[in-house]
């Protein structure tokens, strides 16, 4: 049976799912408080970068199954079910900040006027349903009837509309088998993988997924790291233990750490959350720590070739913390690129989506490119921070021709290391030996 969803915050999150509710044939109305926002996305303007997103947008908008609009009240008294998609940003202390889900919440109980369903699609720490809960009932006076699920997002940026609409799984937590089924219902188009529990079960499950995951990422960082001090290559060691099926081959790509808006804040979220049990959650903080320092080992690869960098220009490959999006949050550019400008380097950095979003972050300090030809022309080194795929199809013979000297130091290990010498190419890359010649750089 078809819904009526009002979703609370046009972010990528809320937009993207949304949207996605549009197209399975649901009425949804998405809402935000920024006017600007709302009348572009109207007009079929979409404020992020995600492939296939534009076109489902405009599809469902032409088919009036999708709506967008400012007056959250309305919204909410037309839906039978109200998913919160608003931003959950880290605080100072490291928990997540709950502000804009604390106010969506109060709105919901002013504008309560029959029973609904209300959706914590926000990744949140354990206990927010329940706050959620309290703060609608207080508001509304606990005249109405509704119930709170926890119902958490498992969406890559980049893939996110192909990770939608084919879920490997979805998440219920739900304070009655009502709003349960209402839910489940809803995801059946999606998905016939439907895990269901508690709220506190669900909220928890979306922060132990990703802690796990960035876990994977430090270690085989670590283990990269080792491989080079001990002559080993960690694409074979990766190779080899993710094929043990207790393992998995996934998240094991050594490189320059996570970032985005999700591994960052939901590491330091739940050893939030277990400091506040009183719990000594060493793992994660080792983890957090692992991924900061990562970053830190492209800058030093650089000083390794040149002893100084004052002076040198440098090329920037990649500013998005992941291809096919222009999200910059904890991008490893955002670490790398003041550092090496600290250190006296002249940065000219290329990005064929993020351009816009990088200047927010590095603002003028460095010299910006869409071609990454251009960017390379008369550099003494490169510097691959996002794979993006022209990135990896990049032609060796114009690299040589355009570099001072064919330096390149692979923070994605894109390349395979015979290659590299076969094109005569001066290689560093993440765990594995590095590709020397001897008296080739340049003073």
């Amino acid at each position: 049976m078809l819904k009526t969803i009002a979703v609370i915050g046009t972010g990528y999150v809320g937009l993207v799912s949304g949207t996605c509710f549009a197209e399975k044939g649901n009425k949804v109305i998405c809402c935000d408080i920024d006017s600007n926002k709302i009348e572009n996305l109207k007009k079929g303007i979409i404020p992020i970068y995600e492939p296939g997103l534009e076109e489902m947008v405009l599809n469902n908008l032409e088919n009036e199954r999708l709506t967008f609009t400012v007056n959250i009240g309305d919204a909410i008294r037309e839906s039978d079910i109200v998913y919160v998609a608003v931003g959950t940003p880290m605080s100072e202390s490291g928990e997540a900040d709950l502000t804009f889900v604390k106010a969506v919440a109060q709105t919901i109980g002013e504008n309560l006027n029959s029973y609904k369903v209300i959706v914590n699609k926000s990744t949140v720490p354990v206990g927010t349903g329940k706050l959620v809960e309290s703060i609608v009932r207080d508001v509304s006076d606990g005249q109405i009837p509704f119930d709170v699920v926890s119902n958490p997002e498992f969406l890559r940026e980049g893939s996110a509309i192909k990770d939608t609409m084919n879920m490997e799984r979805a998440v219920i937590g739900a304070t009655s088998e009502k709003a349960a089924e209402i839910i489940k219902e809803l995801h059946q188009p999606f998905t016939d993988k439907i895990v269901t529990g508690s709220v506190e079960s669900a909220e928890m499950i979306k922060y132990a997924a990703n802690a796990f995951l960035a876990t994977k990422i430090s270690f085989i960082n670590d283990i990269a790291n080792i491989c080079e001090r001990v002559g080993a290559d960690v694409k074979k060691v990766s190779e080899g233990i993710g094929l043990d099926s207790r393992i998995g081959a996934k998240f094991l790509n050594a490189g320059i750490g996570f970032g985005g808006s999700c591994f960052p804040k939901d590491t330091t979220a739940l050893l939030h959350i277990a400091n506040s049990v009183n719990y000594p959650f060493k793992l994660i903080e080792a983890v957090i720590e692992t991924n900061a320092n990562q970053r830190q080992i492209m800058v030093q690869k650089l000083l390794d070739v040149f002893g100084d960098i004052k002076g040198r220009k440098i090329s920037i490959l990649g500013l998005a913390f992941k291809p096919n999006t222009d999200d910059m949050r904890s991008s490893p550019a955002i670490d790398i690129i003041p550092k090496l400008v600290e250190l006296g380097a002249e940065v000219c950095a290329y990005d064929p989506i993020a351009i816009k979003e990088a200047k927010k972050y590095l603002g003028e300090q460095i010299t910006y490119s869409e071609n990454l030809y251009e960017t390379i022309e008369g550099t003494d080194a490169c510097l691959i921070l996002t794979e993006w795929e022209d990135v990896k199809a990049i032609d060796w013979n114009s690299f040589k021709a355009k570099m001072n000297q064919p330096i390149l130091i692979d923070g994605r290990n894109l390349f395979e290391l015979e290659s590299m010498k076969r094109e005569g190419i001066i290689y560093h890359s993440i765990g594995r030996p590095a590709i020397k010649y001897e008296n080739t750089i340049k003073a």
